[in-house]
């Protein structure tokens, strides 16, 4: 079972002076000799280094006191995940799934071997509390494949000690730099064997594209259709199969980003970290939107099977999720209930409804993420960015075509609220201001796609359809809120239950409906005198 460890360290160049003297460090009390450590790893990649590309790395270490399967994977400066899994001959199946996303279909085989004598040196301070731990690593690189190249070097490394002060590292490295030592070039022990090992220096638009999860070009599976929609409808010079330009680079550049989100978020949404889900979720429909808004940029014969395929792993994603922010809601407007309101067995009732409604919907998230269906979606984005099916307003004027869009988008979603707001409160009016809410998240994205061309309005109506999103999205929760209260309180009423405590949370549903119905048409007048479109 693998466990995480986030590790915040620092490396240094080393010579054969080795450590300096560290008692002087503010907060040190003792340096603690550890000893020497035989380190033995081999580092693991696709041939062309996708995971090296992403500044991830997978390795498999004997020697010191963690020996196993290591996978790190960045945070930020100086600062990553580490994965770890026990010692075994093959890689662990849970490891293997989180750097699917960038592996794809390739082999994952033994590029570098690292072998590392270490001197390891602890700083505690006065309680005899653990601070840091300072190691000075002779390191052995022998490159795998190309040849054997070799080499050799000295570095130090500084780790802090699970939950310390990162400032503490400041304190130390002024020591080092007094001393004369200087922060390494590279950021960690694999780069620098890559850089110092390769036989050529790699081709930056391959490692662009490994950085991107993308495989060689002659691996891409082509989006159905795609090159073929392109001669059929395109000319070069203005859209068609020739170079993106005009408004095309800035519908492409925001799909980028999506697709680069989607890659990125898989190991995060695997690990089940705060927020990934719902944020890769957000990329997908950010990509259908995208699909549907530009449609006079993109041939929509080809992106609509794409963004169906997006909307099944939008689902995919919303498993569990939908039900997960329903019953926090229902939850909450329990806890927040006085007690003589709360009659009979409804909290208990109310828990068993949501552990039914989250159970195995991680299981049937990870299947998903685990199929060929989600390979087959990334491998479709990849080939519809590389090669993408541009139409004639691909090469128009960006500001007009993008523009247009935008209003477009804007114009739907108007038309949306216009019909609420005409609407008598109920079932109608219910449906209308749902479909206004997915309308104003197109409108969003859409105008997202364009805040770097159209500057202040698009990021005006970005802000707009956030603020809108989260009235209707209040109106629909609650709707939603009511409908499976009415359940619970039916299915409470066959256990010869009370319901009324489900009345109750019932009737305060309707009046934080009905006050986002009443706020509407006065955001709405707000809305429309901001907006530019």
């Amino acid at each position: 079972m693998a466990d995480t460890k986030r590790e915040i360290e620092r490396k240094y160049e080393s010579d054969e002076s080795g450590l300096p003297d560290l008692t002087g460090v503010a907060g040190v009390a003792s340096v603690i000799d550890k000893g020497v450590a035989e380190l033995d790893a081999v580092y693991y990649d696709t041939s062309d280094e996708r995971l090296a590309a992403a500044s991830i790395t997978l390795r498999r270490r004997t020697g010191g006191d963690d020996a196993g399967w290591h996978l790190k994977f960045p945070v930020s400066s100086g600062v990553r995940d580490e994965i770890r899994a026990p010692l075994s001959e093959t890689l662990p199946r849970d490891l293997a799934g989180l750097v699917r996303s960038r592996v794809r279909e390739a082999e994952l085989v033994p590029l570098v071997r690292l072998r590392s004598t270490r001197d390891v040196r602890d700083l505690l301070d006065a309680d005899g509390a653990l601070l840091a731990e300072v190691s000075v690593d002779a390191v052995h690189a022998e490159r795998l494949t190309d040849g054997g190249r070799t080499a050799q070097w000295s570095e130090i490394e500084v780790e802090l000690a699970d939950d310390g002060d990162p400032a503490f590292l400041d304190k130390v490295e002024k020591k080092l730099r007094k001393a004369g030592v200087r922060p390494s070039a590279s950021p960690s022990k694999l780069a620098r064997a890559l850089r110092e090992t390769a036989a050529v220096k790699k081709d930056k638009a391959k490692k662009d594209k490994a950085a991107k999860g993308k495989p060689e070009k002659d691996t891409v599976a082509k989006g159905k259709g795609t090159k073929g929609k392109q001669g059929k409808k395109g000319k070069k010079g203005e859209g068609g199969s020739g170079k993106p330009g005009g408004a095309a680079e800035h519908v492409l550049a925001y799909m980028r980003v999506q697709r680069d989100a989607i890659v990125e978020l898989d190991p995060a949404v695997r690990r089940d970290l705060f927020d990934s889900v719902h944020s890769m979720r957000v990329a997908t429909r950010r990509l259908r939107s995208t699909f549907k808004s530009y449609g006079k940029v993109l041939d929509r014969t080809v992106t609509d099977p794409i963004g169906e395929e997006l909307k099944w792993l939008a689902g995919e994603l919303g498993v569990g999720r939908d039900h997960e922010v329903l019953a926090e809601r229902v939850t909450e407007a329990l806890a927040q209930m006085p007690e003589s309101l709360v009659v009979g067995s409804v909290r208990t009732r109310v828990r068993t409804w949501v552990e039914a409604g989250s159970s195995g919907s991680r299981t049937a998230l990870i299947a998903a993420l685990d199929g060929e269906r989600y390979l087959t979606l990334l491998r479709t984005l990849d080939a519809v960015i590389a090669e993408p099916p541009l139409l004639k307003g691909a090469g128009g004027d960006p500001e007009k075509v993008i523009g247009k869009a935008v209003s477009r988008a804007f114009g739907k979603v108007s038309d949306l609220v216009e019909e609420a707001l005409a609407q008598p409160s109920g079932a109608e009016r219910d449906l209308a201001m749902h479909e206004a809410r997915k309308k104003g998240k197109r409108a969003r994205y859409a105008a997202e796609a364009a805040t770097g061309l159209l500057g202040a309005p698009a990021k005006q109506l970005v802000r707009d359809m956030k603020s809108l999103q989260s009235l209707l999205g209040d109106h629909q929760d609650s709707v939603m809120a009511r409908e499976a209260l009415r359940d619970l309180a039916f299915q409470a009423e066959q256990a010869g239950e009370s319901s009324f405590t489900y009345g109750v949370l019932y009737g305060r549903e309707e009046r934080r409906a009905e006050l986002a119905e009443a706020a509407l048409p006065e955001a709405w007048r707000t809305i429309t005198a901001d907006s530019a479109f």
